[in-house]
């Protein structure tokens, strides 16, 4: 019997080369991420009506669980290929799983700096276990955000937040998977928005698919912040940014003016939605079998929130950016959850319980 010949996937950096900034072939840092699927929307017709389809880009299935190691397989890449021997970062959680995780996998030191008390401990026990030097400090995201780039410009480190451009270029990757996925560019693209740099990402990757005459249209890009930080939304940084959704816990966005320019540009909006918006959506995502971390559902609930404004039409296609895994945040999942039942080991009692 004659073996398959199959395409392995190789991560975005190999996968997408000619449109990616050039980086050696021996420098590149991979763990093969990207390549996530796009999951249709089946339970909630009821929600929604019929007419229009609903996808959800689910990037907790990348290699560290969220969207960041599409930008961080670039990041780390060209630190290796300039001759850095360490990166730094100010993280929520997701970019400090990531860092660490590739700098492991590239050979090279991670430091990372956290909010104290504000980083579901999914993100923590990730950074830990990959070997980076943590450091909580005593305030919030901005803050560590401040202190990094400070660091970055004085010493021999790497900057690896999305700040820096290389993390954008990988992370427009998603978009072109999109497209390729569905063969063709929505109608509306629906995203949460925390330091705003994967708005941007995505605009730029379907800006540049168009360009190339791989697409015919562009879509509407649609991005939601939670109410308890909602910089953009509110027209001025938020000093204390307070929400469940602790991924986009960030009141000043270093991409906010690029984030408002997709919005402008692809005639979307960016709004927000409260605590419990999210979790209602987060609920609704783990009845279709998708569990994701709380602030990747600030891109259903916005679709909910914008099908209540009646913004949508029959043959509309619309793609919901689940940016990280449910596993994330096992706390939240056990709070919005209802409590396993104990009952002693007999099957009678058993029984009675299942409603049987």
């Amino acid at each position: 019997m004659q073996a398959t010949k199959r395409h392995i996937w190789n991560g975005v950096i190999r996968e997408f080369y000619d449109l990616l900034p050039g980086i050696k072939d021996d420098s590149i840092v991979t763990l093969r991420e990207g390549n996530t699927p796009l999951i249709e929307v089946l339970t909630m017709g009821d929600l929604f009506g019929k007419g229009i389809r609903i996808f959800l880009k689910y990037e907790g299935l990348n290699p560290t669980a969220s969207f960041k190691d599409r930008g961080m397989t670039m990041a780390v890449s060209k630190a290796k290929e300039e001759g850095s021997h360490a990166v730094i970062c100010a993280s929520t959680g997701n970019t400090s799983a990531s860092a660490a995780a590739y700098a492991a996998r590239g050979g090279l030191r991670a430091y990372v700096l956290i909010p104290e008390g504000k980083i579901a401990l999914g993100k923590l026990s990730q950074a830990m276990m990959h070997g980076a030097t943590v450091i909580q400090v005593e305030g919030n995201f901005d803050d560590a955000l401040a202190i990094v780039k400070e660091v970055s410009n004085t010493y021999p480190v790497t900057l690896v937040n999305s700040i820096n451009p290389y993390r954008i270029e990988g992370q427009k990757t998603a978009a072109f998977e999109v497209c390729s996925h569905l063969g063709y560019a929505p109608t509306y693209h629906f995203l949460p928005v925390g330091n705003a740099g994967n708005i941007t990402a995505y605009w730029r990757g379907y800006k540049e698919f168009r360009e190339k005459g791989i697409i015919d249209t562009l879509p509407k890009m649609m991005g939601f912040e939670a109410e308890g930080a909602a910089p953009i939304v509110r027209g001025y940084p938020i000093k204390n940014p307070e929400t469940v959704a602790s991924a986009i816990r960030i009141g000043n966005p270093s991409s906010w003016e690029n984030a408002v320019k997709a919005r402008d540009e692809s005639g979307g909006v960016i709004d927000m939605v409260s605590d419990d918006e999210i979790i209602n959506a987060y609920k609704l995502l783990a009845k279709e079998g998708v569990f994701c971390e709380p602030a990747s559902a600030a891109s259903l609930a916005g679709v909910i929130k914008m099908h209540k404004n009646d913004i949508f039409k029959s043959g509309d296609t619309i793609v919901c950016t689940l940016t990280g895994h449910g596993l994330k945040d096992p706390d939240t999942a056990i709070k919005s959850s209802d409590k396993p039942v104990s009952v002693e080991a007999e099957l009678s009692k058993v029984v009675r319980v299942l409603g049987f």
